[in-house]
């Protein structure tokens, strides 16, 4: 029984993010890198804070500032 509940909240899992991922598909490559720089600062501000609800925010919104400033290219 609980093998078969895991099984089917992993399916739900991956259902679920399948139309988060679309959705990034027609974003500008700044919007990209702010996307990518917002969820990079949160893992870190979550890492650097234990969990922290306040660090995790903070983080992804400083990670989102730095990834849309950035262009991308190498100098």
């Amino acid at each position: 029984m609980k093998n078969t509940s895991l099984r089917l909240t992993k399916a739900l899992l991956a259902l679920l993010l399948i139309p988060g991922l679309m959705a990034c598909a027609n974003l500008s490559h700044r919007q990209q890198n702010a996307a990518i720089g917002a969820g990079v600062g949160a893992i870190g501000g979550s890492i650097l804070t234990g969990g922290s609800t306040l660090g995790t925010l903070g983080g992804a919104a400083i990670g989102g500032v730095i990834g849309h400033g950035s262009d991308g290219k190498r100098r």
